[in-house]
């Protein structure tokens, strides 16, 4: 039985693990550490916070408790607000604690878009613009062409995990770009595990969902390289062979 672990801060969407795990079958386990969250918010100040090395280093004791295979920092605007070296030493801090592979979710959606070979990108994002502003530098840094970025403005995780799924569907598709590859969708306090497929098909292309890159990273870095045929979504179905570390390549 392979054992992905998650960082997860606060409680908003943290049960689509649960369902991923449910979609991918019997043998993998997706354990959810929850990480101290003091003011729910989207704004940089709070998400600095969210990150920071204390939070992250208690959370990832209980992690090395549970023997995981691999450990990922869930969370996207936790780990991009960073930036690229912050980011990285986040991940390096994971790692030493737990002693297992570690990422997170922002070098995942990298990873994940090297593995896909796809260089060409729209973002939805639940986040208000200055932190989603964030995310197309980070993107930017990886060599990713950013072609249109759409805000939602939601203000608090809390919010994005009780959004209805018709409005997730209608807001995705309405901010793809025609000369997009794929659409990225990072904010892990979003339900995504049972719309990923519906999003593909109503677009014709690949979606790409923070909890979903997050779940791929950790089966990439435990070692569990083949395509799940059941997916949800192209990614999971496309494996993870041959994908080169952004984290060892800086």
């Amino acid at each position: 039985m392979t054992r992905v672990g998650f960082l997860y801060p606060g409680f908003s969407a943290e049960d689509d693990y649960k369902a991923f795990a449910e979609l991918l079958g019997g043998d993998v386990e997706l354990p959810v550490v929850h990480t101290l969250m003091r003011e729910d918010a989207h704004r940089v100040d709070a998400l600095l916070d969210v990150g920071s090395e204390g939070v992250l280093s208690k959370g990832s004791r209980e992690l090395a408790a549970m023997e995981v295979d691999a450990a990922v920092w869930a969370c996207t605007s936790g780990s991009f607000v960073f930036g690229w070296e912050g980011a990285r030493r986040q991940v390096e801090g994971v790692r030493r604690v737990t002693g297992a592979p570690s990422s997170s979710t922002s070098f995942a959606f990298v990873h994940a878009l090297c593995r896909l070979g796809v260089s060409r990108v729209a973002i939805a994002a639940t986040y208000p613009d200055d932190v989603a502003q964030r995310f197309v530098e980070f993107l930017t840094e990886a060599g990713v062409t950013v072609l249109s970025m759409a805000s939602h403005g939601i203000a608090t995780a809390a919010e994005v995990g009780v959004l209805d799924p018709d409005d997730v569907l209608d807001f995705v598709v309405s901010n793809d770009h025609p000369r997009a590859e794929a659409v990225l969708v990072p904010d892990t306090a979003l339900h995504s595990a049972r719309l990923i497929d519906p999003l593909e098909a109503l677009l014709g292309k690949t979606v790409l969902t923070a909890n979903q890159v997050s779940v791929w990273e950790g089966l990439r870095l435990a070692g569990v390289t083949g395509g799940r045929g059941s997916g949800p979504g192209s990614l999971l179905r496309s494996g993870s062979a041959a994908v080169n570390s952004a984290l060892a390549s800086r």
